[in-house]
């Protein structure tokens, strides 16, 4: 399908949205099991897995407002949802913001290998889109560490 400039930049947009919400929905989730952990397991999710998800999740929605700006689009508000119910555990947390953080990747990955881009060409949204990426992209690794440490 041939995409007009002003379609490619919204679906580029309303992609880059659909990844921020998983972002978000992480977010939440490690926030959650922050709250079920010790003192050192806290301050330890905090360090490895909440701070680059955070820092992603700003990284992204600046980058949807500036490119929005840029192209005289609007940008709507991002709020993390609730996370669910504290039963699921810090662990059912965790495994949560992982899934959530693989398929803001996915929806990152299908944008950076689009082929909007010949239509867009918009530098800074790239490079703003592989930050987030190189952010995020040790995510399941730095979880599965600390949860093998969970309990002990």
């Amino acid at each position: 399908m041939a995409y007009t400039s002003a379609e490619a930049r919204q679906e580029l947009l309303d992609a880059l949205a659909r990844a921020i919400d998983q972002i978000g929905v992480a977010l939440s989730a490690l926030g959650a099991a922050y709250e079920q952990l010790d003192e050192g397991n806290a301050d330890r999710l905090e360090e490895v897995l909440f701070r680059p998800v955070q820092v992603g999740y700003g990284r992204a929605k600046s980058a949807h407002a500036q490119f929005a700006g840029r192209h005289g689009l609007t940008s709507p508000p991002f709020e993390a949802p609730p996370p669910g119910l504290p039963s699921t555990g810090a662990k059912g947390f965790i495994d949560g913001a992982v899934s959530a953080v693989a398929e803001a990747d996915r929806e990152l990955s299908a944008m950076q290998d689009s082929s909007l881009w010949a239509e867009v060409g918009d530098v800074e949204l790239r490079a703003a889109i592989t930050e987030v990426r190189e952010l995020l992209g040790d995510v399941r690794q730095r979880a599965r560490e600390l949860e093998r440490t969970l309990g002990r």
